[in-house]
């Protein structure tokens, strides 16, 4: 996929926006999510959805720690060439984790259906779990449906049950240990880059990460 129809789908997912005033969507969307936390009263089903949304987080995080995460995710940028995303999906898995970590859920969402279409299929296992942790069953079935069967675009067989069993128990030693909770969790600097891209667009959804994003993310991850 070039970067051209890259472009073409975040300009359809463009939305007016007013220039006398100025709107923080990631801020918001932190303090409702604050907000519901406080409020809500714990159910079971809640707390399906919440381990969902905790699942996810862990997956993200360990994604955005992999080796090459930074270099796959320069690929994404305005400076990369213009075809780059058709030989590397795995810029936008995690440019989308990153997206999710920092607040900024249907970012992170556009950019994982990017992926999976592509057959990214650990894309396709976040949008599973993006859709679970929201409630919205058909959705997760979806995406769930696509991370087993074969993949089309690749002719990869799915992953293996030892797979999805091994990060079910990362998620449950993570959720168990709250000491290591947020171990490789996007740093205040990463939050603010991407508060600041945020800011800079014309939509909703948060374009292409330059160059100054991608450098952070490499510093952050051999910092650690």
């Amino acid at each position: 996929m070039s970067s051209s129809t890259i472009d073409d789908l975040l300009a359809d997912a463009s939305v007016p926006v007013s220039a006398a005033r100025e709107f923080d969507v990631g801020a918001a969307l932190r303090r409702l999510a604050a907000d519901a936390a406080r409020t809500q009263p714990s159910t079971p089903d809640m707390e399906r959805l919440a381990a969902a949304g905790e699942r996810l987080s862990v997956v993200s995080r360990w994604i955005l720690n992999g080796p090459g995460a930074a270099l796959h995710m320069a690929k994404l940028t305005d400076e990369s060439p213009v075809d780059a995303t058709v030989d590397d999906i795995d810029g936008p898995l995690v440019f989308g984790c990153l997206l999710h970590l920092t607040g900024h859920p249907e970012s992170a969402q556009f950019w994982w259906q990017l992926a999976a279409g592509a057959g990214n299929r650990l894309a396709a296992y976040c949008l599973h779990l993006h859709h679970l942790s929201l409630g919205e069953t058909k959705e997760a079935r979806h995406w769930g449906y696509e991370v087993a069967e074969s993949s089309p675009a690749t002719g990869a067989a799915p992953p293996g049950e030892d797979f999805f069993l091994g990060l079910e128990v990362f998620a449950r030693y993570i959720r168990n240990h709250g000491g290591v909770s947020r171990s490789g969790a996007p740093t205040g600097r990463l939050e603010m880059e991407i508060d600041r891209l945020a800011d800079g667009a014309a939509c909703i959804i948060v374009r292409h990460p330059d160059r100054r994003l991608v450098d952070q993310l490499r510093d952050d991850v051999t910092g650690r």
